[in-house]
């Protein structure tokens, strides 16, 4: 249990070492256009999540994130004492993430974010983010495992842009980021909404895709 937790903190203290460092430099190297910007923080993000989900996920599965932590106690395949390990760890090593990017660019380490991310239609965007996400790893891990960390990599790509809330689908990600007042950050006011669209649709996510998914019992 120590080295799955610790490995769940580590990995997502990595992910969002990306996330938020990414958006700093493509904020510094954009000079002011924002798809740019944007662009290099999704290829980034992208990239790292294959990696670290291929290099954690046989220690811990490489959640990274309490929705998808979730999914996996409602559906019995992770118990409570774990699930409550892997979130804590999570939380925590989010924020170190967002520590380390700022330690890296020579930012101040605590900070709060200004940036006002709002309105119905952001909270929905995280919510079919999340629905995405969890049907993206309950498929791949039913038909083909080998190519989860792939898939999920490809969806955060694609979702960062056919999103209006560029995709977070992670209430760790949110809260940590909360925290970064950079490209990347959100404003602790827009928190709750984030956070309420993504466990909505991860347990969206867990019905549909546990119904649709499920092994036919012989006749």
């Amino acid at each position: 249990m120590i080295r799955r937790a610790i490995a769940e903190l580590v990995g997502t203290a990595m992910l969002l070492a990306v996330v938020v460092g990414s958006g700093i430099m493509g904020e510094r190297l954009a000079a002011g256009n924002a798809a740019i910007a944007l662009l290099g923080n999704t290829l980034a993000t992208g990239a790292g999540l294959v990696v670290l989900i291929q290099v954690f996920g046989p220690i811990s599965g490489a959640h990274f994130n309490p929705a998808v932590t979730l999914a996996f106690t409602l559906r019995g395949e992770a118990d409570r004492r774990s699930a409550i390990a892997y979130v804590m760890a999570q939380l925590m090593g989010a924020v170190l993430g967002v520590w380390v990017a700022h330690a890296m660019f020579a930012e101040p380490i605590l900070q709060v974010s200004s940036k006002l991310r709002g309105g119905a239609a952001q909270g929905f965007s995280e919510c079919v983010a999340t629905f995405g996400l969890i049907g993206t790893i309950f498929g791949t891990q039913r038909a083909r495992p080998e190519f989860t960390p792939i898939a999920v990599g490809l969806f955060i790509t694609a979702a960062y842009w056919f999103t209006a809330s560029t995709s977070f689908a992670n209430p760790a990600v949110t809260l940590a980021r909360s925290l970064s007042d950079s490209f990347a950050g959100i404003a602790p006011v827009s928190v709750p909404l984030f956070m309420g669209g993504q466990i909505m649709g991860a347990l969206a996510g867990v019905g549909f895709f546990t119904w649709l998914l499920r092994e036919d019992c012989p006749q």
